[in-house]
């Protein structure tokens, strides 16, 4: 049941990817644990510069020699009215005068976010990096051609039946199907917000029928249950972002893993008041009192730029109000363990009811 074409392209044992979450949780340890343990570690590249990206692609390969992988969020086009900027200005200043956080805001750097990303693919490349995915979006034929040329696998997130039949017309090797479960932000990049909501129990089958490629299903998965039910469903793997956020060796903030740990399913909410892009999270003071203005703010990556001292000043005084704590919709499942111990759970559970 568990071997197939995801753990043989892959070079894993058991089809399970530890999601790559951006903002510094999936560390070389988190990483190099999950491949270790026979599944695919991979690194959450998003907000990383070139060199950071170097160091720990070197520091993982001194910690497994097995394979893992890295995430790069697709560029895309993002208009910023004067009137979005003001409004997102006058909400978070008050909140920056509470936490005390000083505003630097250089609207010029996201003139350079493509230029960062082609910088990001030329050092995947170059450090030989196995697997590589992509989120909000698909890279451009040329991006495609070079990573395939180097025997890159490529694996592209879709969030709906279209989507996904893209991503398999690009020419990667493996669409992973994110349902409306997951936490952190949605990989949607064809359809409306809305219409992008498809729950992942609907969605892999849907999927499956459409196109030709494996299918990695996301979204609320956290035990063996979750991969046995994704792979009846015709999925050949999961990909798991809120078991391994709470996992020991993981980079999340420690309140942030104990709110996981301490909420139930009915508290997260989708908001896009952090980033300007729509994610899953615990709810709070923050997405609670933007909630009515979230419609008037600028797109990411503006507003995720304009939040961003008050997430990092949140976060260091252990203010839960004003931090993006991004969960997915099963948190009552999960545990703070050990990456051996999650792995090892799961695959008791599958091979238990065998």
């Amino acid at each position: 049941m568990l071997r197939n074409e995801i753990t043989e392209l892959l070079h894993i044992q058991y089809p399970i990817i530890q999601a790559p979450m951006a903002g510094g949780i999936t560390t070389s340890k988190l990483v190099a644990e999950v491949s270790n343990n026979r599944g695919l570690g991979m690194i959450g590249a998003g907000y990383m510069y070139p060199i950071q990206i170097r160091d720990q692609i070197r520091e993982i390969k001194g910690l497994t020699s097995n394979y893992f992988g890295i995430n790069l969020f697709v560029p895309r086009e993002f208009d910023v009215t004067e009137n979005e900027m003001n409004t997102a200005n006058r909400l978070l200043q008050p909140i920056r005068e509470q936490l005390h956080v000083e505003t630097d805001m250089e609207i010029s750097t996201f003139n350079r976010v493509t230029e960062t990303f082609h910088q990001q693919i030329k050092v995947i490349i170059e450090e030989r990096v196995p697997v590589c995915s992509f989120t909000f979006g698909i890279p451009s034929k040329e991006v495609i051609e070079r990573l395939k040329q180097q025997n890159i696998i490529l694996m592209g997130t879709a969030t709906t039946v279209n989507e996904a039949m893209e991503v398999e017309q690009s020419g990667m090797d493996i669409v992973v199907v994110q349902g409306s479960e997951a936490g952190g932000h949605r990989g949607t990049f064809l359809e409306g917000e809305q219409e992008s909501l498809v729950g992942l129990m609907s969605l892999i089958p849907q999927v499956v029928d459409h196109v030709s490629i494996p299918v990695v299903s996301a979204g609320g998965i956290m035990d063996g249950r979750g991969l046995k039910a994704s792979i009846c469903l015709g999925a050949q793997g999961v990909q798991m972002g809120t078991a391994f956020l709470t996992c020991l060796e993981s980079g999340a903030n420690a309140l942030h893993i104990e709110e996981i740990l301490h909420a139930t399913e009915d508290q997260t909410v989708l908001t896009r008041a952090f980033s300007g892009k729509w994610a899953r999270g615990v709810n709070n003071k923050f997405i609670s009192n933007m909630k009515q203005h979230e419609t008037y703010l600028p797109d990411f990556p503006v507003q995720n730029s304009l939040t961003k001292g008050i997430r990092k000043k949140s976060s260091s005084q252990k203010n839960r109000d004003y931090m993006s704590l991004w969960s997915g919709q099963s948190p009552r499942l999960a545990k703070r363990q050990t990456v051996k111990s999650l792995i090892r759970n799961i695959i008791g559970e599958v091979n238990k009811s065998h």
